[in-house]
């Protein structure tokens, strides 16, 4: 279950970057449809983000200190962007057009779904 709860608030991250910032383009015929494409670009986000953010952590853990964890910013930008990618090879209606609206809606991503996990709130079992 927390599993899907943090897919459905990643989604809901996404929306709202895309409703926010110009350079996220989200397609589709209907709201099912864009809200199907929002949860398979989450999965992806997700995917990625358990995959490659602890290696860049890890190989930059220099940068992450000489900027006070500001790297961390261009980092889930690059990811974000990384995403757009990936969805589009799956022709997925999803596209970012750059890294600046690539980095401000990984901004939102996150703020975002911290606000909504801080809402859901969380046991000390780790479980919703």
């Amino acid at each position: 279950m927390r599993l899907v709860i943090g897919i459905v608030v990643s989604a809901v991250a996404l929306a709202v970057a895309t409703w926010l910032v110009p350079g996220i383009l989200l397609f589709g015929n209907n709201t099912g449809e864009k809200a199907a494409t929002l949860l398979v670009v989450a999965i992806i986000f997700g995917i990625i983000n358990t995959i490659l953010k602890p290696i860049i952590q890890t190989i930059g853990c220099a940068f992450y200190v000489l900027t006070l964890g500001l790297f961390a910013l261009v980092v889930n930008g690059l990811l974000l962007w990384l995403t757009s990618y990936i969805a589009g090879k799956f022709n997925l209606p999803f596209h970012i057009t750059g890294f600046w609206p690539a980095f401000w809606g990984a901004l939102i991503v996150a703020v975002v779904s911290w606000g909504l996990h801080l809402l859901l709130g969380k046991e000390r079992s780790g479980s919703y």
